[in-house]
C-alpha cells in the first residue's frame, strides 16, 4: 500500500484562516490509498440509496395492507416486508463496510501527518524551543492530532453521507409529489443552514479565543510543575496557584460564554425543524383529506422527514465541531510552518567517519544583535588533540559547543570540521561525529539503563556495562534494588548532580565519537570522584579530538593548549607551564581557585 510521507504539508499563513485549504492539504494522503476511498464511496451511496429506499418501501406495504380480501393475495405484503427487512439490513451493512474499508485510511492520515510534524518540532532551531513554552506548544500539538481525525470523520463519514441523502430525498419528493414539498423541505435546509453557519462563525472567534486562555492556563502550570523545587525552596506554591487560578477564571468565563452561544445556536435550530416539518404534514394531511394522497404517502412524507431532521441536526453539529476542529489544527498547522531557522543546504556534504579537526576561524555570534557573546574567535583543534577552553562565567565558553553543533549559525567567520564549513555539511553527520557531556544534564523518564544506552541505542548489554564502569558508575547501579531497571524520575530528578553527570558521561563514550565535547562535565561532583572521573576523561580523549570546556583548572592541566576567553575574545593561550608562567590571567584564576580548594579543605 502506498504510504504518503513524502507529501509536504503546508500550512496557512499566520491570521489567515484557510478551511477549504486545509482540507484540500488533507487530500494527498487520503488518496494514497484511492482504491479503499473508492470502495468506501460507493458503500455510502449504496447505503443511502437503501436507507432512502426504506420509506417508500414502507410506503408500498401500508397501500398493500389496505387493499380489499378480493384485490391481492397475501403474497403482496409477505414480498413488501421482506424487501423492508432486507433494505433495513442492507443500510447497517454498507455503512459499517464503509467504516471497515475507511478505518485504515484515516488513521494512516492521521500517522503522517502527525509524524511529519514530529520530524519538523525536531528540526526547528534550539532558539524556537527556548523562546516557547512546553505546555502550550504540547497542548497545541494534542488538540491539533485529535482534529486531524475529527476533521476526517466529520467530512467523510458524515457530512457527506448527509448530503448525499437530503439530495435523493429532494429528488423524489419533487419527482413523485406536489413541488410544494420539494420547495417547502428547500426553504427550511436553506434557512437551516444559513443559520447555522452564520452563527457558527460567529461562535468560531469565541472558540478561538478559549482555545488560547486554555493554552495559557496549560503552559502556566506546567512550567510550573517542571520548576517544583524552585517553588518549594522559596515558598511560593500559593502564590503559583494563585498565578495559575487567574488563567483558569479567564478560560471559564470564555467557556461559558461558548455554552451560552451553543444553546442559543441549537434553540434556532430545533425552531427552524420544528416550522418545516409541521408545513409539510399540514400539507400532507390535507392532500389525505382531499384523496390526492393515500395513507401510505402520508407515512412516506412523515418517515423522509424523520430521516433528514436527523441527519439535518446531526449536520449542524457536524458543522460546528468541523469549524472548532479547523480552528484547532490551524495552530498545529502553524508549527508545521514555522521557518526552519538551521537546515541542511540542498548540496550538502555527509561528514566521512574518522578522525576529525575542528576549527573556529574569526568566529563572531550574538544570541541578540544588541548583545554580541563571540567576537573574531580563530583557533584550532587538532586530530587527535585536546583543547580546553577556559574563563570566567559568562564568557561564551557554552555557545562554542551550542556553534559546534550548529544548533546557531554564526553571524560572521566559519567553523570548519576537517575543512568543510558546518553548514555545507548534513546535520546528521556532522551530530553522528560529536559527543558531549553537557554541564546540565537532562535524562528522559525512563530507566538508567535506557539513558545510557540513548548514546547508541544498538549498543549491547555489555558495552552499556563497559561505559557505565568507565563513568565509575557501576558501583553506584550495585547499590541500587532494580540496577540498571532504576527509572530516574521527570528530568532526572531522583539522580544527584554528580550522578545525573556520571550518566552523560557514560552515554558520551557509549557513542564513541570522533570529537567529544566536555562541557564542565565534573562540575557537580566531589573532589574524590572528580579525579577518578578525570582520568577516564583523559582516556577517553586520548585519540580523539576533545574540545574541554572548563571553570575549574584542575580538570584541564594536562590538555595540549588552554585558550582563556574573556568577554568572547581569546586574551590568552598555551599550556599549563607557559600560562602560570606568564603571570596574566590565567595565573589569576588558578591562584583564586587555589586558595579556594584551601579554604574548603581547612573547613
Amino acid at each position: 500500500m502506498r504510504r504518503a510521507s513524502a507529501t509536504a504539508l503546508p500550512a496557512p499563513e499566520t491570521g489567515e484562516r484557510r478551511d477549504w485549504q486545509t482540507i484540500k492539504n488533507l487530500m494527498p494522503f487520503i488518496w494514497a490509498y484511492k482504491y479503499r476511498v473508492i470502495f468506501a464511496l460507493s458503500c455510502l451511496l449504496a447505503a443511502k440509496g437503501a436507507n432512502v429506499t426504506v420509506p417508500i418501501t414502507f410506503k408500498h406495504l401500508i397501500d398493500a395492507l389496505t387493499l380489499t380480501e378480493g384485490q391481492a393475495l397475501i403474497v403482496v405484503p409477505a414480498a413488501v416486508l421482506l424487501a423492508y427487512g432486507v433494505l433495513r439490513f442492507s443500510t447497517s451493512l454498507f455503512t459499517e463496510l464503509r467504516q471497515i474499508v475507511f478505518a485504515r485510511v484515516t488513521q494512516q492520515a492521521v500517522r503522517e501527518i502527525t509524524l511529519q510534524l514530529f520530524r519538523h518540532l525536531h528540526a526547528l532551531s534550539l532558539r524556537f524551543h527556548l523562546e516557547r513554552q512546553t505546555g502550550g506548544l504540547t497542548r497545541d500539538i494534542e488538540r491539533g492530532t485529535r482534529s486531524i481525525n475529527s476533521l476526517i470523520s466529520y467530512t467523510l463519514y458524515s457530512i457527506l453521507p448527509t448530503l448525499v441523502e437530503i439530495g435523493l430525498v429532494m429528488g423524489i419528493l419533487l419527482v413523485e409529489y406536489d413541488a410544494v414539498f420539494a420547495l417547502i423541505t428547500l426553504a427550511t435546509l436553506t434557512a437551516y443552514i444559513v443559520f447555522t453557519v452564520k452563527v457558527t462563525n460567529w461562535r468560531t472567534a469565541l472558540r478561538r479565543q478559549a482555545n488560547e486562555l486554555d493554552s495559557a492556563a496549560n503552559a502556566r502550570a506546567i512550567d510550573s510543575l517542571i520548576n517544583y523545587e524552585t517553588v518549594k525552596y522559596f515558598n511560593n506554591e500559593a502564590y503559583e496557584a494563585a498565578r495559575y487560578d487567574q488563567e483558569l477564571a479567564k478560560w471559564t468565563s470564555a467557556q461559558i460564554t461558548n455554552q451560552y452561544s451553543l444553546s442559543g445556536l441549537n434553540v434556532g435550530q430545533a425552531a427552524i425543524i420544528a416550522v418545516g416539518v409541521t408545513a409539510m404534514m399540514w400539507q400532507a394531511a390535507s392532500r389525505v383529506a382531499s384523496g390526492e394522497m393515500t395513507i401510505g404517502d402520508i407515512v412516506l412524507v412523515n418517515a423522509f422527514m424523520i430521516q433528514l431532521y436527523i441527519p439535518l441536526n446531526f449536520l449542524g453539529m457536524m458543522y460546528r465541531e468541523l469549524r472548532q476542529a479547523l480552528t484547532d489544527i490551524e495552530r498545529m498547522f502553524g508549527l508545521m510552518h514555522e521557518h526552519q531557522e538551521i537546515a541542511d543546504a540542498p548540496d550538502a556534504l555527509t561528514l566521512p567517519p574518522g578522525p576529525a579537526s575542528v576549527r573556529f576561524e574569526h568566529v563572531g555570534f550574538a544570541y541578540d544583535a544588541k548583545r554580541p557573546i563571540l567576537h573574531d574567535l580563530d583557533f584550532e583543534v587538532p586530530a587527535g588533540r585536546t583543547v580546553a577552553i577556559v574563563g570566567h562565567s559568562g564568557s561564551g565558553k557554552s555557545t562554542l559547543a551550542r556553534l559546534l553543533y550548529r544548533f546557531y549559525d554564526v553571524q560572521s567567520g566559519a567553523i570548519r570540521v576537517n575543512g568543510h564549513d558546518l553548514r555545507q555539511l548534513t546535520q546528521d553527520s556532522l551530530h553522528a561525529a560529536i559527543g558531549i557531556v553537557p554541564q546540565d544534564t537532562v535524562l528522559f523518564n525512563d530507566t538508567l539503563f535506557y539513558n545510557i544506552q540513548y548514546g547508541r541505542p544498538s549498543a549491547s548489554r555489555e558495552e552499556v556495562d563497559a561505559a557505565a564502569r568507565a563513568a565509575q558508575l557501576t558501583e553506584f547501579i550495585q547499590r541500587l534494588p532494580d540496577g540498571y531497571e532504576t527509572r530516574v524520575g521527570e528530568r532526572g530528578l531522583k539522580l544527584s548532580g554528580g550522578e545525573k553527570q556520571r550518566v552523560a558521561i557514560a552515554r558520551a563514550l557509549l557513542k564513541n565519537p570522533a570529537i567529544l565535547i566536555f562541557d564542565e562535565a565534573t562540575s557537580a561532583l566531589d573532589s574524590k570522584t572528580e579525579k577518578a572521573i578525570q582520568a577516564q576523561i583523559e582516556l577517553a580523549a586520548s585519540g580523539r579530538t576533545a574540545l574541554v570546556i572548563a571553570h575549574r583548572l584542575s580538570t584541564v592541566m594536562n590538555a595540549d593548549e588552554i585558550i582563556v576567553l574573556d568577554q568572547g575574545r581569546i586574551v590568552e593561550r598555551g599550556r599549563h607551564g607557559a600560562l602560570l608562567a606568564r603571570a596574566g590571567a590565567y595565573a589569576q584564576m588558578w591562584m583564586l581557585q587555589q586558595q579556594e580548594d584551601g579554604e574548603q579543605t581547612a573547613d
